[in-house]
């Protein structure tokens, strides 16, 4: 096993913590293990249809949504996205 030094910027970490006590993680680095190992061995069809920019975007969206706890169920986002 490798271990590694992660820096976070300050807000990101915040949303990590609430991530983690939402749901189950024990800790960041069983949820950095995670989302990097979704990242790298679950194939998603939407890895590759966004731009920089948009991905950009979209964790900005869930940045202020983690950190002002306002979330939606899936059927109203897909609504609201139609």
């Amino acid at each position: 096993m490798k271990q590694i030094n992660l820096k976070l910027p300050e807000n990101l970490f915040e949303a990590a913590k609430d991530y983690i006590e939402r749901y189950g993680f024990r800790n960041i680095q069983e949820l950095a293990t995670e989302s990097i190992r979704e990242k790298i061995f679950e194939k998603s069809e939407f890895d590759e249809s966004f731009t920089k920019e948009e991905i950009e975007l979209i964790d900005s969206l869930i940045l202020k949504t983690l950190k002002n706890k306002e979330f939606v169920s899936e059927e109203e986002l897909r609504k609201a996205l139609k």
